[in-house]
C-alpha cells in the first residue's frame, strides 16, 4: 500500500467465386420464356426463340448475380457488447441485510463470482492447457455457509489483515485494544480485523464498464470509528476488475479523519487443479524475495529479516510446495508448514511480479503483482476436512494456497518495519494483479 496525497452507385467488387456461387441455380437447357398471347397485331410477330432463350438466361444471371451482391452487402449482425455487471439477488444475512453478487467475464470465458457480504469471492473460473475451465477457487454455494464457517475464503480481511500481537498497539500515546480472536501456540493475537473483520459485513457494490471493455464491480465500505477498536472512521473501496489479458485486477483505496493502522488484503484459496481435487503439494512456486519474516511460535514476527537461502522459505526458483513442507524446521513447525511472511526484493512500491505458481497435471498458471511490500505465503494447513466445499467434496489439509499480498504482520508494534499508519488527508493506494494462463 502507498500512502500518497492525495457512402452514385457503383457495381460492387464482388467477393471470390466460392463465397457466392450457392447462390446460382442452372437453368434447364430447353427452358424457354414466351410472351403471353393476346388478341394485339404486335402478337403475330414470329418469335426467335434462341434469341429470347439467350437474353432471358442473361437476365436470369444478372438477377441471381445481384441478389448475391446485396447478400454479401448486408451488413453481418454485431456481436453482443460487454456491459456493466448488475448486482443479482444472492440471499440474506442473519439480520435480513440483502446480499448481492456481481459476475464478471471476459472474452476468453474466464468468469469471476464476487458478493456483497465480506467481497467474497465465491468462484473463478480459467482455462486449462485444453481450454477446459474449471473453478479454481475454494468456497461455499450460499451465503449462509460462509456466515457460520468460513477460514477466510476469498473474502477481503481488514481492517488489519493478518495478526497483531496480543490484540494491542500504541498510536499517538494512546494504546488500543482489539479482540484476540486466534490464537496460534496458545498465544493470544488479533487476526484480520478481529470477531468481524471486514470479511463478515456487507459492503455496497457497482459494477462498471471501463474503456477497455472490461468488466468490474467497487465494493465499499465504511468502517466507523473505534469498529473492532480501531480508531477513525475509514472509508474504504476495493475494485475488482477482469481483463481480456485475463488479468483479475484488485485496487484499493482509502481516507480516514483519525490515525489508524489498515493493512487490507484479499484471502482467495486457489487451487489450480480445480477445487476440491485434492492438495496443492505438486504445484511449482516461485516468490521474488530473498529474505523473510521469522515468527515466534504464536506467528508473530520476530521483527528480523532473514535470508531464505538454504531454507525450506527459498522459493526464489520454482520449487514444488510439496518438496519442503514436511522439512525438520523450527518455523516449519511453528506454522504446521508454510503460514509466513515474505519480504519482496521490489520494495519500491511499483506494480511488480512477486509471484508464479505452476500446475503440471493442468498446465494452468498464476501470475501475482503487486505495489505492496510483502506477500503472505499460507499453504492451507489449518484445512482439515470438517468443511464441504461448493462441489461437495471435503477440504483436506493443504487443499488449497493463498498468497496475500500486504504489509508485514504485527507492522503497528514493530518499529524496523514499513509503516501501515494511514492518517487524515492522506490516501491509501495499492494494486495486486492475478494473472492467469496455461501452458503446454
Amino acid at each position: 500500500m502507498s500512502f500518497s496525497r492525495n457512402n452514385s452507385l457503383d457495381i460492387p467488387q464482388l467477393e471470390p467465386a466460392k463465397s457466392w456461387t450457392l447462390c446460382l441455380k442452372p437453368v434447364a437447357e430447353n427452358r424457354t420464356l414466351r410472351p403471353k398471347v393476346s388478341d394485339s397485331p404486335t402478337t403475330n410477330q414470329p418469335i426467335n426463340e434462341p434469341e429470347l432463350t439467350m437474353k432471358s438466361t442473361a437476365l436470369f444471371f444478372i438477377t441471381a448475380l445481384s441478389s448475391c451482391v446485396l447478400a454479401a452487402e448486408a451488413p453481418k449482425a454485431a456481436a453482443p457488447k460487454a456491459a456493466a455487471p448488475k448486482g443479482e439477488a444472492f440471499g440474506k444475512t442473519t439480520d435480513g441485510t440483502a446480499v448481492e453478487v456481481f459476475t464478471l467475464t471476459n472474452s476468453n470465458g474466464v468468469k469471476l463470482r464476487a458478493m456483497t457480504y465480506g467481497a467474497i469471492v465465491l468462484s473463478l473460473e480459467t482455462p486449462d492447457r485444453d481450454g477446459k475451465l474449471a473453478d479454481i477457487v475454494l468456497g461455499y454455494n450460499t451465503v449462509d455457509e460462509y456466515i457460520a464457517d468460513t477460514p477466510y475464503f476469498g473474502a477481503i480481511v481488514g481492517r488489519y489483515g493478518n495478526r497483531i500481537a496480543n490484540g494491542k498497539f500504541s498510536l499517538n500515546g494512546k494504546d488500543h485494544t482489539l479482540a484476540t480472536n486466534n490464537d496460534p501456540g496458545g498465544i493470544k493475537c488479533s487476526l484480520h480485523g478481529g470477531l468481524k473483520g471486514f470479511d463478515k459485513v456487507v459492503w455496497k457494490g457497482q459494477g462498471f464498464l471501463s474503456k477497455d471493455g472490461s468488466q468490474g464491480v467497487t465494493f465499499t465500505y465504511l468502517s466507523k470509528d473505534g469498529e473492532e477498536g480501531y480508531p477513525g472512521n475509514l472509508s474504504l473501496n476495493v475494485t475488482y476488475s477482469l481483463s481480456n489479458k485475463n488479468e483479475w485486477k484488485i485496487q484499493y483505496a482509502a481516507t480516514t479523519d483519525k490515525a489508524t493502522p489498515v493493512n487490507v488484503t484479499q484471502h482467495s484459496y486457489f487451487n489450480l487443479k480445480g477445487e476440491g481435487n485434492g492438495d496443492i503439494l505438486d504445484h511449482e512456486l516461485m516468490l521474488a524475495a530473498a529474505k523473510y519474516t521469522p515468527v515466534t511460535e504464536g506467528l508473530i514476527p520476530t521483527g528480523k529479516f532473514a535470508p531464505v537461502a538454504g531454507t525450506p522459505f527459498d522459493f526464489t526458483k520454482p520449487t514444488a510446495i510439496g518438496a519442503r513442507v514436511n522439512a525438520e524446521d523450527e518455523q516449519m513447525k511453528f506454522g504446521g508448514g508454510y503460514d509466513h511472511n515474505w519480504v519482496l526484493d521490489n520494495q519500491s512500491g511499483e506494480l511488480t511480479l512477486a509471484a508464479k505458481v505452476y500446475e503440471p497435471g493442468s498446465g494452468r498458471t498464476l501470475e501475482v503483482l503487486t505495489t505492496e511490500p510483502g506477500i503472505q505465503f499460507y499453504c492451507g494447513n489449518f484445512l482439515d476436512g470438517k468443511l464441504t466445499g461448493k462441489s461437495g467434496k471435503k477440504y483436506e489439509l493443504r487443499n488449497g494456497l493463498c498468497l496475500e499480498t500486504q504489509h508485514y504482520p504485527d507492522s503497528p508494534n514493530q518499529a524496523t518495519f514499513p509503516s501501515t499508519i494511514l492518517k487524515p488527508g492522506k490516501s491509501l493506494k495499492s494494486t495486486t494483479i492475478y494473472r492467469f494462463g496455461s501452458k503446454k
